[in-house]
């Protein structure tokens, strides 16, 4: 395979290796016949163009990828890109709901069945798994982020990276993953899309890269950079992070691409003009340019003059521009080799079967169940088939929303909406009515000018509305409130000031609840939020998501207890829209929060009492479960040992019962600030009802290292001797303790 890259290199002139490192959006370019001339063709026939991504079809590859070899002297051919966010043609949960699943070889599975129906129509490279560990909830890209915890984010960075690529990316129904974004882009400053990220270098390496250590060592294939800068330094610019961290110390050789124009971005980032970015961009690691073009423009005089910018503390030879120029086009055609296509062309266009349909449907409402997370459930749920039912709420019969952000290649009227996925499965068709308009919220019409209503409207009333729902809900014997936000809410460019429920689905709910009817509350939302009043006033919580296709089908199975509920959270739910950031992990201080205001400790002067913060890893089930108390094999230990920690776990209901167990930790004495606890490790098992089963943890000493970081060059990751408390339970709050000393 080398050898082809290699006799490429030798015969390949300047001008054909600068258009590899070119990476272009399909958009309006598609080519379909010879005869048309758009700016997209232009390059393809001029061997401009070293990959494509946003093609719509098989056709439009192949025939993107025959004009392009008829434009390559050498034939060199195309790769062909999408984002494969959370499925292809079938959407599953956003990856912020499946990663609630906790299920490692359903986060597998679903990636596998994206990457076969992406390769069926001719995709290569998937801009996936999105792997930015995140703890603010403003920012609206967590909506494809699995979450808070670097443990949970590493493990889902490994089930997804194989399940797109299998045993090899050159396999005809697998693509290459493409990790993102490198790195930090989950922690900017404001919680807004795009800013930057201020942080400790122990923070970088201990909570925001393990998820592409993890990634890496699994063998992704690809990484993409992130449009935000890390400590001053943009990430396309990054040199100590990309050339430094990710190239020298992980011994990444693969291939590295810009984000969406983000090269051409760090001009307004400050760092110069067009030449002096590029040559940033190509020193710091950049492979390959999308859309911006940039490095086509600015590349070819570079090669002959080289740069001499010493207003940006560049300078580099001619020589060095084109050492750095064949470097960058080595990997792209190395990438190539890996995906098969310099042997064929067409590798993967030979009309690959895409997966059934209907499989991936029964995958996506599997997916859907096991991603809900069960908050409360004060004996309402499940629900007899024979109940009389009032469905109300503006998702009640939503199908757009349902899909999420970024699911670019779905389609919503493959979305079977909640009213007939519980009308399938009881036989009987519920009581619907609105209830509510989603665009009660102040500032909601404005944000939809932009993005297109996607929530039906309606001319009446608050009070109207609520009226209606109250006739619904007085024949009723139970009522199913069905809440959240659109899907524009969550997402690129969607950050959000205050994310909580809107105002008027909780005066919906108060209302319904003054009926004296059970109230079962469900929340269809791409981010996590801030639920003001509705833990106390609903007598059951779902919290589903935005769960794609087969959503609302899966929430309809736990309504009615086709599936048990097994879900939960991979993010902290905040008391307030204002507790943000927040997570699980965060470091004690001098004088600790003690859960409400008090002077001259830690906390906000205007929280409110009584609002409820479900904590990361918080989930109900319908059958009650027993911990039994943990024991260690040995109480002291030296490093060199294995401590196993065992504990009994025992359904004690009339039903099958999926339980996540999970194990955290604290270091009492270190040489810095840790975090109060953070998770080591976790386990999930089924449970028939009255089993009990004993579970084993194995505890090493490396599990308690960290780093200690005055520079990002001098890291040096330790482990202290003494005391670790291990506390094990179903969340990160409600934990038994046992305590371990590890001796030097």
């Amino acid at each position: 395979m080398q050898a082809q890259v290699e006799r490429l290199m030798a015969e390949m002139t300047l001008a054909e290796k600068i258009g590899q490192l070119n990476l272009l959006a399909a958009g309006e370019g598609l080519v379909t016949g010879a005869a048309q001339s758009t700016p997209l063709a232009r390059r393809l026939d001029s061997g401009e163009v070293g990959a494509i991504f946003g093609t719509k079809s098989l056709a439009s590859a192949r025939a993107m990828q025959e004009r392009a070899l008829e434009g390559s002297r050498l034939r060199i051919p195309l790769f062909f890109a999408e984002d494969v966010i959370h499925g292809h043609r079938t959407v599953f949960p956003l990856p912020v709901a499946l990663a609630c699943s906790w299920d490692l070889d359903l986060v597998e599975d679903t990636a596998a069945f994206a990457a076969a129906e992406a390769a069926s129509e001719g995709i290569h490279q998937v801009y996936a798994p999105m792997i930015d560990v995140s703890r603010d909830p403003r920012w609206g890209r967590i909506a494809e982020s699995p979450g808070e915890d670097p443990l949970l984010a590493s493990r889902f960075a490994v089930a997804a990276t194989r399940g797109f690529q299998g045993g090899g990316i050159g396999e005809p129904d697998r693509v290459a993953a493409c990790l993102k974004h490198f790195v930090a882009y989950g922690a900017p400053d404001s919680g807004r899309d795009y800013d930057n990220a201020s942080l400790s270098w122990e923070d970088l390496l201990a909570i925001y890269l393990p998820p592409f250590t993890a990634g890496l060592q699994a063998g992704a294939a690809s990484v993409m950079a992130a449009f935000n800068a890390v400590n001053k330094l943009p990430m396309h610019a990054n040199a100590p992070l990309i050339q430094g961290w990710l190239r020298g110390t992980s011994g990444f050789n693969g291939l590295v691409v810009s984000d969406y124009t983000g090269v051409k971005e760090l001009t307004p980032h400050g760092l110069g003009p067009a030449a002096v970015v590029v040559a940033r961009a190509l020193h710091a690691g950049i492979d390959m340019d999308m859309v911006g073009e940039d490095y086509l423009a600015e590349l070819p005089a570079l090669a002959e003059t080289g740069l001499d910018a010493p207003e940006a503390g560049l300078s580099f030879g001619a020589s060095r521009i084109r050492e750095m120029i064949d470097t960058a086009c080595r990997r792209v055609l190395t990438f190539k080799a890996s995906l098969g296509l310099l042997d064929d062309p067409f590798h993967g266009m030979s009309g690959t079967a895409a997966p059934s349909r209907s499989d991936g449907r029964k995958l996506a409402r599997r997916a859907a169940a096991r991603s809900t997370v069960l908050l409360k459930n004060d004996n309402v749920l499940p629900i007899a088939q024979s109940t009389r039912v009032a469905l109300v709420g503006p998702f009640a019969r939503d199908r757009r929303n349902m899909l999420g952000t970024w699911a670019v290649s779905g389609n919503w009227d493959d979305v079977v909406p909640l009213d007939a996925a519980i009308t399938a499965l009881t036989g009987t068709a519920p009581a619907t009515a609105w209830g509510v308009n989603i665009t009660d919220r102040d500032w909601l019409a404005a944000r939809l000018n932009v993005h297109g209503v996607t929530v039906e409207t309606d001319p009446r009333s608050e009070d109207e509305l609520i009226a209606e729902a109250l006739d619904a809900a007085r024949q009723s014997d139970i009522i199913i409130a069905a809440l959240g936000e659109a899907k524009e809410h969550a997402g690129e460019s969607s950050s959000a000031l205050s994310p909580a429920l809107p105002e008027a689905h909780l005066r919906l709910v108060r209302a319904l609840k003054a009926t004296g009817k059970p109230v079962a509350a469900i929340v269809f939302a791409g981010r996590p939020l801030a639920l003001g009043d509705l833990p106390e006033t609903a007598d059951a919580l779902l919290y589903a998501w935005h769960g794609g296709i087969a959503g609302p089908e899966g929430v309809a199975d736990l309504l009615f207890g086709a599936a048990a509920p097994s879900g939960r959270l991979c993010v902290t739910l905040p008391a307030h829209p204002g507790e943000t950031p927040v997570s699980h992990a965060e470091e004690p201080t001098g004088r600790p929060f003690p859960g409400r205001f008090a002077k001259f400790r830690t906390g906000w002067l205007d929280m409110p009492d009584g609002l409820t913060r479900y904590p990361f890893g918080f989930g109900l089930g319908y059958a009650p479960i027993r911990y039994g108390a943990p024991s260690l094999s040995s109480t002291v230990a030296d490093v060199s040992q294995k401590v196993l920690l065992r504990l009994t776990i025992e359904n004690t209901g009339q039903t099958e019962a999926i339980e996540t167990v999970q194990l955290y930790a604290s270091d009492p004495v270190a040489r810095i600030t840790r975090p109060a606890r953070f998770l080591v490790d976790f386990k999930q098992l089924t449970l028939s009802p009255g089993e009990a089963r004993e579970l084993v943890f194995e505890i090493r000493a490396d599990q308690f290292a960290y780093p200690v970081a005055p520079s990002l060059e001098s890291a040096e990751w330790v482990r202290d001797p003494g005391l670790v408390q291990l506390h094990v339970g179903p969340n990160s709050r409600d934990t038994d303790t046992v305590e371990l000393t590890w001796s030097s």
